[in-house]
């Protein structure tokens, strides 16, 4: 079997959508009857181990990503590699060109539906437009052989949006690279605090949906001995005395060990379409304090952390205090535990596989989602 996959969500300081594709490639490779193509944008073209750069120009101001002009030279190189499948991870020019490919070839094509198009295109445009934008994904999703969603509240949006042919598909943590033995012990030494201190942590992307000034507000009414760390880019300045900001992207290696080394997650973010970030903590053995919103709510059961109403500071304070009254060293040492049963890669990739010999008739259909 030839799967081949396309995104434009491909760059630097990418999140979960380049995690998933190279966890994916590395462990399809384990695979003696399976090659993998993976087919992104880059400065000129090149190719690597099965990953092919097809040249685009950057789009300004977004953080190295690319955007490729012509549909061309990806559907040549689609039908030059002649895959049995195609996946395609973004819902903007490679799509259309991977169904083009795919009707050329005479072979499937599933989209994965990372991104919540409508509620972003809301977000930093209007409703209107939004509203705008359900007809396009309804039109596009509804055009795939197969849509995988990576939570149930996605699966549930697609189906409303009249998707019928929707599985879902979570998403994996590295178990190697988000682990308890990354602690170190100096890390709340190097950030000026007492060892008995509480460490909170948020890692990813300071955008508007994660609601960081939420997690400043919860901090201030916690007070000492709690502390919060914010890693990664676009990150606030002015934050209270009790929050450090290390404002720049980190390595998953560096987010590892600081997760690691810390005593807790605090996630405010309402619009995770997934919530990896959450996984990574869990895996790291934190527990975690997030909002009952989005797909946070499928990720955190009771014996891994608490869920609160979301946009409510106060709130997630009182959550906060009541889990490190209920222990949360032990709370911690379950989250790991239940990351290691439903979220290692391995299962991922065999459930992956399974979706892919479905819809190419080799294999009985995965369930489809309800809404």
């Amino acid at each position: 079997m030839h799967i081949a996959d396309m995104t434009l969500f491909y760059a630097p300081a990418s999140g979960g959508v380049r995690t998933y594709l190279e966890a994916k490639h590395r462990l399809l490779r384990q695979y003696s009857d399976i090659r993998h193509s993976v087919l992104v944008p880059g400065p000129t073209f090149r190719q690597h181990n099965g990953l092919y750069e097809i040249p685009a120009p950057t789009l300004p101001f977004c953080k190295g990503y690319r955007f490729p002009l012509r549909r061309a030279p990806w559907r040549d190189l689609l039908g030059s590699l002649r895959p049995d499948l195609i996946e395609v991870g973004d819902p903007y020019m490679t799509a259309w060109t991977a169904l083009e490919a795919g009707r050329r070839l005479d072979v499937p094509v599933l989209g994965f539906y990372h991104s919540d198009l409508p509620l972003l295109v809301s977000n930093r445009l209007g409703p209107w437009l939004g509203h705008s934008m359900q007809a396009y994904v309804t039109r596009l999703y509804g055009s795939f052989d197969r849509v995988l969603a990576p939570s149930q509240v996605m699966a549930e949006k697609l189906i409303r949006l009249g998707i019928r042919n929707v599985c879902l598909q979570p998403l994996g943590v590295d178990l190697d690279t988000f682990q308890p033995a990354r602690r170190d012990p100096d890390l709340k030494r190097a950030l000026g605090l007492d060892p008995a201190s509480r460490l909170m942590i948020f890692a990813g992307r300071g955008s508007r949906e994660k609601n960081l000034t939420e997690l400043l507000e919860t901090a201030k009414l916690l007070g000492a001995p709690y502390h919060l760390l914010l890693v990664g880019s676009d990150m606030p300045h002015r934050v209270p005395a009790n929050v450090s900001v290390i404002n720049r992207f980190c390595s998953a290696p560096e987010v590892a060990r600081m997760m690691a080394s810390c005593d807790l997650l605090l996630h405010a973010g309402d619009q995770e379409t997934f919530g990896l970030v959450v996984l990574e903590a869990m895996a790291s053995g934190l527990p975690v304090v997030a909002v009952r919103a989005g797909a946070l709510a499928e990720l955190v059961p009771f014996h891994c952390g608490r869920l609160c109403t979301a946009h409510a500071p106060a709130a997630m304070a009182v959550a906060v205090r009541e889990l490190f009254e209920d222990d949360a060293r032990q709370i911690g040492r379950q989250a790991r535990q239940h990351v290691e049963a439903h979220y290692a890669w391995d299962a991922v990739i065999a459930g992956l596989l399974g979706h892919y010999r479905a819809v190419l008739g080799s294999a009985e259909l995965p369930v489809l989602a309800h809404g």
